[in-house]
């Protein structure tokens, strides 16, 4: 993927901020510390687009991304930091839940998991909202450098069989600091970007 321009929109909370027209858009999800930073700014080839924060849930906001003037990519809040309220968990859920069921630009989300861990119940409420909205999502397993490549399908299987996938060879290892599964990933974006339209 060879971007030519790639820029922060806007930072939105509600629909009517959201960016007018209807290009096809892909949003980036996952749980807070996970590397949705990380692979934003992998995938885009740019050091500094997405902030990548010392403190989880930084992201309170959905961030719109424009790619080449043809498609946005959207970094959602992380969810499932223990250290912010109740009422702001609460609040980034119904953003959310109102982002995948109004957005009908949106054809997609890479849904992040850490390889490492079995997803959580937060990780589970995320993958059967994007079921329950029929949103197409594509699993990335982050962090994969830090496991072996011979033990990585281990736990692969460990996280399709949580979050009810029919084969772990759908999930994607992914690292942004060896460029694991970085070509994957690419080919997924442009069938997603590109060939769904």
């Amino acid at each position: 993927m060879h971007l030519r321009k790639v820029e922060f929109l806007i930072s939105a909370v509600t629909p009517e901020q959201y960016p007018e027209g209807n290009k096809p858009e892909l949003a980036v999800s996952g749980r807070s510390n996970v590397g949705k930073s990380s692979l934003i700014n992998k995938l885009t080839n740019r050091k500094n687009l997405a902030k990548v924060g010392k403190t989880p849930g930084k992201t309170q906001t959905i961030n719109f991304f424009n790619i080449d003037d043809e498609w946005y990519l959207v970094d959602l809040p992380g969810y499932g930091y223990a250290k912010v309220s109740r009422r702001t968990k609460a609040q980034w859920g119904k953003m959310m839940d109102t982002y995948f069921r109004v957005r009908e630009n949106l054809k997609g989300v890479i849904q992040l998991v850490d390889i490492r861990h079995k997803p959580t119940e937060d990780d589970r409420m995320m993958v059967n909202m994007l079921w329950q909205c029929q949103i197409p999502f594509l699993l990335v397993a982050t962090k994969a450098d830090k496991v072996a490549r011979g033990q990585r399908p281990k736990y692969l299987k460990i996280i399709a069989e949580t979050l009810g996938l029919k084969s772990w060879q759908e999930i994607i290892p992914f690292s942004s600091e060896d460029g694991t599964g970085m070509e994957d990933l690419e080919e997924a974006v442009n069938h997603i970007i590109y060939e769904k339209n």
